[in-house]
């Protein structure tokens, strides 16, 4: 069929009859045309100077690519046709049938995702084992990975592992495929870990062991990731369950550790409240059903140290509505800081603890009233029955003195 294309054929061009016709049908069209070819290999399209002018959204073109198969053993007299299906919003595309096609422009439609996927990712790991951990004490027995402080900030330091001697990563350079890991601790009890692999977190966790108190019989984990592209048009870039950076240095680690070591601690202190509410909301169910209130006063002054305790340790220690020196002195550190408060919720769920918080306040302060007015009767009665006694001692030597008399 091809071989009686003549010189007419160069100046013809083809009009579709359909023009909204679909992606499926012209995929149908490519099918026919590969499967045809595929059972008469020795058709080659002529080669001659013709174009095709097609209004369709999607149009399949037939190209002679020779350079592609030299090196693949399909012998000197074997043509090769190559379907090439593109898109175009124009209203005429012309193709030439010389025109040159590489053959990285075929079969690229998920180069996209790809090139997503493959970019560089640094993890990041935020544990929360214990709720306090002696800062002094670890910097002085791991003086030579300390990182000084670039802040008036205390509540934490920065640890640095690797190659020592590597600057790369301190400056405005990429993090993405390099030996050093960073460790940032928190006076609170929060570690998050820095392009540190799996298998190694357990020894980064017991060198923070050794200085922390109060552990908790659970540890609590998050995961994160951060990803480095140099050309980003942008300073930074958010996406589900990462950021996108330009570059990670130093000040980068501290803003997204702080967050993140928050974030972590919030939800351990999320979960004590949630017990506390539970709680009374048996103790409520119980006097519901009996019409009874059976909790001693020692327990509930220990649900009443735990969550001021709590709320305290949500306030101060985690520093939960102070902004990090480091977003003070530069916007970009302000947009990240911003932009991870918002991914991670914290406002949102320190609003929820902190209404959790009045509700176990609200049912404390009723069984406080209930114990004080158990308390009060307990003394009423002891009062009437002092005043019983005292009448009863009176009336008997009243009735003593007027036996005497008789």
């Amino acid at each position: 069929m091809w071989r009686s294309l003549d010189a007419p054929l160069r100046t013809l061009r083809v009009r579709s009859k359909l023009a909204s016709s679909s992606l499926k049908s012209s995929s149908s069209f490519c099918a026919i045309l590969n499967q045809s070819h595929k059972h008469s290999p020795q058709l080659l399209l002529p080669k001659t100077q013709t174009s095709i002018s097609l209004p369709v959204t999607h149009v399949c073109f037939y190209t002679t690519l020779v350079p592609c198969v030299k090196n693949h053993g399909l012998g000197p007299n074997l043509g090769l046709i190559v379907v090439r299906c593109s898109s175009s919003i124009s209203s005429v595309h012309t193709l030439d049938w010389k025109d040159p096609v590489s053959c990285s422009e075929i079969g690229d439609d998920n180069a996209g995702s790809v090139e997503e996927d493959a970019k560089p990712s640094i993890p990041v790991r935020a544990y929360f084992f214990s709720t306090s951990v002696d800062l002094k004490r670890l910097v002085e027995q791991n003086k030579l990975n300390f990182v000084p402080p670039s802040s008036r900030m205390t509540n934490y330091v920065v640890l640095r592992f690797g190659n020592l001697s590597d600057t790369k990563g301190l400056g405005a350079s990429c993090l993405s495929g390099n030996s050093c890991c960073y460790m940032v601790v928190f006076q609170y009890g929060s570690i998050v870990l820095f392009n540190v692999p799996e298998h190694d977190v357990d020894g980064f966790l017991k060198i923070v062991q050794k200085h922390a108190s109060g552990l908790l019989p659970e540890m609590r984990k998050d995961e994160y990731e951060v990803r480095e592209k140099l050309d980003l048009s942008t300073w930074m870039q958010g996406g589900l369950d990462y950021i996108m950076l330009q570059y990670l240095n130093i000040d980068g680690i501290r803003t997204i550790g702080s967050v993140l070591g928050q974030s972590i601690a919030l939800d351990y202190y999320g979960r004590q409240v949630d017990g506390m509410v539970a709680e009374f909301t048996d103790i409520n169910r119980e006097m519901e059903a009996t019409g009874k209130f059976k909790m001693q006063r020692k327990k509930l002054f220990q649900l009443v140290g735990k969550a001021n305790s709590n709320l305290a340790d949500v306030i101060l220690k985690l520093g939960l509505f102070e902004r990090s020196d480091i977003a003070w002195k530069d916007a970009k550190y302000a947009q990240i800081w911003e932009y991870l408060r918002d991914e991670f919720e914290l406002t949102q769920r320190f609003a929820s603890l902190d209404f959790k918080l009045k509700f176990v306040e609200h049912n404390i302060r009723f069984l406080q009233e209930i114990l004080q007015n158990r308390k009060s009767d307990f003394l009423e009665w002891l009062i009437i029955a002092l005043i019983g006694a005292e009448i009863l001692l009176s009336l008997y030597d009243i009735l003593q003195r007027s036996g005497m008399n008789l």
